[in-house]
């Protein structure tokens, strides 16, 4: 199994984390079921990009979880916590998931799957589309 994050070039990862250079977001993806992408945003600002469930007592717009295929789920979560990875998602580099592709730019993290739906994450604005 070859595990590679994030790098110039396309590679595919499979269990591994990372982080960005801000440390602000962080990710765990794998290339099984076509690929997976789950990303923590700890810092945050602005309207949340889709509406907070009832069934949500927890924290809300923190947490986005996407796979090969399908609409983007948020995720009702705990206070998230920063993680210390060592494989740092450097700026300007991209990466896939199997179908899930992103790609790290200082101004902000963007995912996107094979249907066109996806999620971009900044500290300053969150959207699913």
């Amino acid at each position: 199994m070859a595990l590679c994050v994030l790098v110039p070039t396309n590679v595919q990862a499979d269990g591994l984390g990372f982080m960005t250079p801000s440390k602000n977001i962080f990710c765990n993806g794998g290339v099984t079921g076509g690929g997976h992408l789950y990303c923590t945003i700890i810092n945050r600002s602005g309207p949340t990009p889709l509406p907070k469930p009832a069934s949500c007592n927890g924290y809300w717009g923190h947490e986005f979880y996407i796979e090969a295929f399908g609409r983007v789920k948020m995720i009702c979560s705990q206070r998230p916590e920063t993680v210390d990875y060592t494989d740092i998602a450097h700026y300007g580099v991209s990466g896939e998931f199997g179908s899930v592709n992103c790609r790290s730019e200082k101004t902000g993290f963007t995912c996107t799957n094979a249907d066109g739906h996806g999620f971009f994450l900044s500290r300053r604005k969150q959207l699913v589309f």
